[in-house]
């Protein structure tokens, strides 16, 4: 294959280098990071267990004493259950980047998403084939187009003893669409025009204008089911999940142990759950290989071939939507001038990024979320331009920068994103682009930005963000593409495009739908300033001592609740 004009054998010499390289640099940058949060996760600087890990950059040791932990929110009033018969046994030991945002509407991150989903329910779920499927809803009905009833579940108990009411899931939702806290959820339910407890365990959503996506919608990452009146979800637990907070030590782990009053029958499995906490990626791959835990998700790609050979372990992989976002704020200079871009993206070889960053796993990206899992959506046909340097160096000329332009890429340190920015930065090299690249803990990337009081991933001008995997696209396209969206990272604006977005979002009539999504594509992939070069698999590694677990797109949102012991 031809690369740019480069044999590609040569070319991936070539890139091997430049990673090695960038893998020193980003070893500096990790020890040197201070902690925070992600918009698909910051984190604590974290420490691994005790049970150290040999490696080049020892981590830090974890504190000899507990620090100030936020205990379980069970109050010593909660009944439980005078003989609970079921036979649970073992503890799952969870290999995780640290926690920052406890309180379940604000969490982003794979970690914060699948302690959320540990802790509390959601209204409905959705599946690994992603179907819905009830949790605290049991049935739901539509009379009109406009109108959802719900019916909930009867016997579900909060932690602390309390029994949910209709009234719980109101206040919880009241809350998320609540635009005066600022919830990234306050725009996604700004369709909902009232919600009613109809009954004890009923509740009726009405909603301003049709959307046929609603149950998606309320299966969001956020849409975990608070008790009514709930002041301190930031620093206590509370729900009516599967399992309960007994400890959480933000610098070192958090555990839990089985819900004896969970409502599903049979479930959960195991006694109980340790997550440790590794600011690392490779250590906490490396105490999965050295037994110090029993499961990974969520890791680079060089991680899972490493583990595929290991006796013991199970590694598995789950095809997503997921991906990797580089995009180029279009609100200011250089992005400005649409021609900066489109000579980035002209300078993009995305085969050649896919097997050498990705190791031909994963599918090719066309610069639009609406990826080929949305079998129904995804244009086939529709493409970004084939790679053309001279006519990229054409583009920068005419933007007013013949004699190239330097700029700074940044990128957390999580996943295959610091191997994405050198291979990028070496492509764009040829077309007159000068790329410094910082690799930054995802805790400072995803974190306030001291100098403009936003998170930096909002506010820098040129980045690389992972996305995780959503069960349907329309989510993509409200949240951070139309015009004054809550996460619109690019500060994208046109308006053709969010009338598109409208459509598609409401119409009950497919083939309409269909087109909208269409022509979606071929803006974005004609004049977007995003570039998203493939659509990357998710990758997870299990301690063959257990069992019964499947790995969903996003895995944060897999079931800890279906684990079991390879024994039982």
């Amino acid at each position: 294959m031809n690369l740019l004009g480069v044999n590609f054998r040569l070319y991936n010499k070539r890139l091997f280098v430049s990673l090695f390289i960038l893998s020193v640099a980003l070893v500096l940058a990790a020890c040197g990071g201070q902690t925070q949060e992600e918009p698909a996760a910051p984190a604590n600087e974290a420490q691994p267990p005790a049970e150290t890990i040999e490696e080049e950059t020892p981590p830090e040791q974890p504190a000899e004493t507990e620090q100030e932990t936020v205990a379980e929110a069970t109050e010593e009033t909660a009944v439980e259950p005078e003989a609970d018969m079921m036979a649970r046994t073992g503890t799952l030991r969870i290999a995780s980047q640290p926690i920052v945002q406890i309180d379940p509407a604000l969490v982003s991150s794979d970690a914060e998403v699948m302690v959320a989903n540990a802790v509390y329910d959601y209204l409905v779920d959705v599946d690994e084939s992603n179907n819905i499927v009830p949790r605290l809803a049991v049935s739901w009905d539509q009379p009109d187009p406009t109108t959802w009833v719900f019916t909930l579940a009867e016997g579900v108990i909060f932690h602390d003893g309390s029994p949910l009411t209709a009234e719980d899931v109101v206040w919880t939702f009241d809350r998320l669409r609540d635009e005066e806290l600022g919830f990234p959820t306050s725009s996604l339910y700004s369709n909902i025009a009232n919600i009613e407890a109809t009954g004890d365990l009923e509740v009726t959503f009405t909603l301003t204008d049709p959307n046929p996506f609603f149950l998606f919608d309320l299966s969001d990452n956020h849409a975990l089911v608070l008790k009514a009146g709930t002041e301190d979800a930031d620093t206590k637990f509370n729900g009516t999940g599967p399992f309960k907070v007994t400890s959480y030590s933000p610098e070192n782990r958090l555990t839990m142990k089985a819900n004896p009053n969970y409502f599903i029958e049979g479930e959960p499995h195991l006694e109980g759950i340790e997550i440790i906490f590794f600011n690392d990626q490779p250590a906490r791959v490396e105490a999965l290989r050295g037994g110090q835990a029993d499961l990974v998700m969520n890791m680079s790609v060089d991680d899972f071939v490493s583990l595929r050979s290991e006796e013991g372990i199970a590694t598995f992989t789950a095809d997503t939507n997921a991906f990797d976002l580089v995009r180029l704020r279009s609100d200011r200079e250089p992005g400005n001038d649409p021609r900066v871009m489109q000579a980035l993206k002209l300078a993009t070889d995305r085969e050649a990024i896919l097997n050498v960053v990705l190791q031909g796993f994963g599918a090719l990206g066309n610069d639009t979320p609406i990826g080929p899992l949305y079998s129904n959506y995804h244009a086939t046909d529709i493409a970004p331009p084939a790679p053309d340097i001279d006519q990229a160096k054409a583009l920068l000329a005419e933007a007013g920068y013949p004699d190239g332009l330097a700029m700074t890429l940044f990128t957390p340190d999580s996943g295959n994103r610091p191997a994405l920015a050198a291979v990028l930065k070496d492509m764009w090299s040829q077309a007159g682009f000068n790329v410094d690249i910082v690799v930054e803990p995802e805790s400072v990337y995803y974190g306030e930005d001291p100098d403009t009081g936003e998170p930096k991933w909002l506010s820098v001008d040129l980045g690389i963000t992972g996305w995780g995997s959503r069960p349907y696209p329309q989510f993509y396209l409200d949240v951070m593409l139309t015009c004054g969206a809550k996460w619109n990272e690019s500060h994208f604006c046109d308006e053709e495009f969010d009338n598109l977005v409208k459509i598609a979002g409401t119409t009950h009539d497919e083939a309409e739908r269909v087109q909208a999504y269409r022509d979606i594509q071929q803006i974005l992939t004609e004049r977007g300033p995003i570039l998203i070069p493939y659509y990357f698999p998710q990758f997870g590694g299990l301690s063959k001592d257990f069992t019964n677990f499947t790995m969903k797109a996003f895995p944060g949102r897999s079931d800890l609740r279906t684990i079991q012991t390879a024994s039982q």
